[in-house]
């Protein structure tokens, strides 16, 4: 002190300080450093009382001028730690901490700190040897105990975890965040009747603890329970408005009920908050991706993958939006790296991209499994008994039942059921849009329920209560999918049909309807579900859809006169390097042809105008076609092509089956997975098995003689033009009647307590004949 007045002042401050008179304190404080800038206690406490202000940075400045003078104060340091991490300036606050130790190695306020500090910043081992350090000074010390306890959390013990939080409140059980901790170990657990009960005890102790709050809409989200939801993430955010856990559940919540919008602008407040949260990267990638905004979702989804290379499901969103812009560099290192990913039993991605790929129905079937580990298990509604009904009641769920690809296929088959053998309802999850085709949807199911603002709970006893026989879900493993319903098991039949290419790898999901093209006898075993071969093909297709009578000229189309016209309509993803470059070798080999393809994104088309130059190939001889908002004008234009070309490893699905209505042969080449196969079985079913190529180098060729000998093509056209009423394919009454028979032998087994045979280790088929 430079004299004794100095000294009476600081005394004087701090009995103000002690008698929480602040101001009068700050004050003083302020004289003292206005004298002499390097009074340490004016600096330090000053500090003190700025931080209790929550004027931190203010409060770092004061504190930091102090410690940084000669000689150290252990509790100084101790004070300036503190105020570091509450900042969130974790790695200065562990170096501060770590200095304070030099000089009270056994100092547990820092010890406490350099450990929290650990944890924050990820470098949970060494947390975990400092909190054991601790805990030998001070073996019951609660905060300690309880963030230990945090810290096995994060490495999945979560065992040890919940040992550690229950020691903690056997010392102190009114301690609330031990009761939150709890709570979310059971929610990673998917314990979540237990999560509740632990969120429950820790709000009983503190109703404004928001993270708590914030836990409890996690769960509630897991559970589709969106509402309620909604109001936890609400009560959460009123109690602390920059709690960013609480935005990035929000924002998940907001995308879980389609609300596509409000979720993109969620996970933007979250991101403004936390720039680098990954979780909320690669929840805009997916928001991006939905409005086909797919530059932005792309950059989003390198953001998420760079914070976080190993988030769940962010290198195969990553991938999907790479090829929704037919950006094709590194692909086979990008492919690559997510197969060793998921083979390693990493869930790098979500099923519906591995179809994408070029993966083995192994390794689909590995993908799904890791995806159906991570959803929450259920008590089953139905408990083996056998329902006494007069006619089998069948229910259909899907979220399609408007104007979709889905909802075109499948209409005439709903319109053609035996209502005499079978009692049919429609479980739609969907959007309630008015539309011919939602109409004639109504006017085909006997029951026809719109569940769209319920949860799966209360769908499912809604199937429990209606006693459905045979719960068709058209969905499997894509967006929108309610698969928690059916996990409940509210049906004692539940069938994988048409909406997903691939298995659900669900123990809860019975049979799939397959036929032998698309899963062979001896790829049945990558299948959870027992596989029901139908006779023909397993796509069911509408023999009423309407084709507009007007056949727009080749010149409302975009396509010159006389040229040869190749087309592909299928979606962007579909689209593979190599299969690209053969159809560009096809356009250099047949004079003045041109390759028309569904309209894209403008960045994919520069990218694909771009492989063309490269591949010697004219950019302009690349023609995309703007979507039309009547699917019979989509239908009749195709009239003007002569040849649809397919792509691989991911087929011509609905696309293929619109191409052969319009009249147009399908060239295809027999993948190796249920996706990449089903073109060959509507080619068939339609009697053109010739159509179908099994390499690329026979594809190519074939294609080639196609477009080189007019003849040919003409009697190709002419045979599927006499077979489109002849043969299976477009047969809907034929298609439904073996559907039927489907259904009708899965009955039986029921009837007769008989499981599906791959329940029993038996993976071979069941033919309908």
């Amino acid at each position: 002190m430079s004299h004794l007045g100095d000294q009476e002042k600081l005394r004087t401050a701090l009995s103000l300080h002690q008698a929480g008179k602040l101001d009068q304190a700050a004050a003083l404080y302020r004289q003292l450093i206005s004298g002499d800038p390097k009074n340490i206690y004016a600096l330090h406490y000053l500090g003190v009382v700025e931080a209790s202000r929550g004027n931190f940075a203010q409060a770092e400045s004061f504190m930091g001028r102090s410690v940084a003078q000669a000689p150290p104060n252990v509790q100084f340091v101790e004070n300036y730690a503190t105020v570091l991490f509450e900042m969130g300036k974790y790695r200065p606050a562990l170096e501060v901490s770590q200095r304070g130790l030099q000089l009270d190695r056994a100092n547990v306020a820092l010890l406490y700190i350099c450990a929290i500090s650990l944890y924050k910043l990820k470098e949970f081992e060494e947390a975990l040897l400092l909190f054991d350090k601790l805990l030998l000074l001070t073996p019951d010390h609660v905060a300690a105990l309880n963030e230990r306890g945090s810290v096995l959390a994060a490495i999945k013990k979560y065992d040890a975890a919940l040992a550690g939080f229950d020691k903690a409140l056997a010392l102190q059980p009114r301690y609330a965040e031990a009761h939150l901790n709890k709570g979310n170990v059971f929610g990673a657990l998917k314990r979540y009747d237990e999560a509740f009960a632990a969120y429950d005890a820790a709000l009983a102790l503190n109703p404004n603890l928001a993270t708590a709050w914030a836990g409890r809409g996690n769960v509630l989200r897991a559970l589709k329970r969106y509402n309620e939801a909604s109001l936890a993430y609400d009560k959460a955010l009123s109690l602390n408005p920059d709690l960013v856990e609480a935005w990035l559940g929000r924002a998940n919540n907001m995308a879980g009920r389609g609300s596509y919008d409000e979720a993109l602008l969620t996970y933007d407040k979250a991101l403004a908050l936390d720039p680098d949260l990954a979780e909320a990267w690669l929840g805009r990638g997916t928001m991006l991706t939905e409005f086909r905004r797919y530059d932005e979702a792309l950059a989003a989804c390198n953001r998420a993958v760079e914070l976080k290379h190993d988030l769940n499901y962010a290198a195969g969103a990553r991938l999907m939006a790479k090829l929704y812009l037919c950006d094709w560099t590194n692909l086979e290192t990008d492919t690559a790296r997510l197969l060793s990913a998921i083979r390693a039993q990493v869930p790098a991605s979500s099923p519906f991209s591995l179809l994408a790929i070029p993966s083995s129905a192994h390794d689909q079937l590995q993908c799904a499994s890791l995806y159906v580990q991570d959803q929450p298990a259920f008590s089953a509604l139905w408990r083996g008994e056998v329902y006494p009904h007069d006619r089998i009641r069948l229910a259909y769920l899907s979220y399609d039942f408007h104007e979709h690809a889905v909802a075109y296929l499948t209409a005439g088959l709903f319109e053609h059921h035996d209502k005499s053998r079978f009692e049919t309802t429609a479980i739609s999850f969907g959007p309630d849009l008015d539309s011919p085709m939602r109409r004639r949807l109504r006017a085909a199911f006997e029951h026809f329920i719109d569940v769209g603002h319920q949860s799966d709970e209360e769908i499912a006893d809604l199937v429990r209560r209606y006693e459905i026989d045979v719960a068709v879900d058209l969905m499997g493993l894509t967006g929108q999918n309610r698969l928690a319903v059916l996990a409940r098991r509210a049906a004692p039949i539940q069938v994988n049909y048409l909406g997903y290419s691939g298995t659900t790898a669900a123990s809860y999901m019975d049979y799939i309807i397959a036929d032998p093209t698309i899963i062979p006898e001896d790829q049945c075993e990558f299948y959870a579900e027992q596989v029901v071969w139908l006779p023909e093909s397993f796509m069911v297709n509408d023999n009423l859809r309407p084709i507009s009578e007007r056949t727009p000229t080749r010149a409302e189309c975009g396509l010159p006169e006389s040229a040869f016209v190749f087309c592909c309509f299928n979606n962007v993803y579909k689209l593979m390097p190599d299969t690209f470059q053969i159809w560009m070798r096809l356009l250099k080999a047949t004079s003045g042809s041109v390759l028309w393809l569904s309209e894209l994104n403008a960045t994919a088309q520069a990218n694909l105008r771009r492989e063309a130059e490269r591949c010697g190939v004219a950019a302009q001889r690349l023609v995309f076609a703007p979507r039309m908002a009547k699917t019979p004008d989509h239908l009749a234009r195709q009239r003007q092509a002569d040849l649809f070309l397919d792509t691989l490893p991911y087929n011509a699905h609905t696309t293929a089956s619109d191409a052969l209505w319009a009249g147009v042969p399908v060239v295809t080449c027999l993948g190796t997975t249920f996706a990449g196969r089903v073109a060959a079985s509507l080619l068939k079913a339609i009697g053109l098995d010739e159509l179908i190529a099994h390499s690329p180098h026979d594809y190519e060729a074939l294609a080639l003689k196609l477009a080189g000998d007019s003849s040919y093509l003409a009697s190709v056209k002419e045979r599927l033009a006499r077979n489109r009423n002849r043969f299976p394919l477009f047969d809907t009454e034929r298609s439904t009647r073996k559907i039927e028979a489907a259904y009708m032998m899965m009955w039986e087994r029921y009837r007769r307590g008989e499981t599906p045979g791959i329940r029993s280790g038996e993976a071979k088929p069941i033919r309908i004949a």
